[in-house]
């Protein structure tokens, strides 16, 4: 740049999350897709709390859904949602499972359960 200035960076949008499998969607509990709205089913706002406005850096993609006809969505969720989700979804799932009561670090549901919740409290 001129006059000694440097650019700032520009904010880069989070890397998706990994491992975001059918199992750990399956404990975070997705709604239905005739219980959402339009603007929920394509991903612009949460899936959950219905808070819109989501882009890249203040939403978790959760993947394409089918519902019962076959037909694709494509829900996302905000930060808060997604971590409180995955909090509830840890109580849940770690009592039943083996992996998680032997060596919780090796089970990669809970690892990414456990990382959600720690990106939503970064939000």
């Amino acid at each position: 740049m001129t006059n000694g200035t440097v650019a700032a960076p520009t904010p880069a949008a989070p890397a998706a999350l990994p491992g975001l499998t059918a199992a750990v969607r399956e404990v975070l509990r997705l709604p239905t897709r005739d219980t959402v709205t339009d603007s929920q089913a394509r991903g612009a706002d949460c899936v959950w709390c219905g808070r819109g406005a989501l882009n890249a850096e203040t939403a978790v993609d959760l993947g394409e859904q089918h519902d019962e006809t076959g037909t694709g969505w494509f829900p996302r969720a905000c930060l808060k949602c997604a971590a409180d989700r995955a909090h509830k979804g840890l109580f849940a799932h770690t009592p039943v499972c083996e992996q998680c009561v032997d060596e919780a670090v090796l089970c990669p549901v809970g690892r990414t359960l456990y990382r959600l919740v720690r990106e939503g409290r970064r939000a």
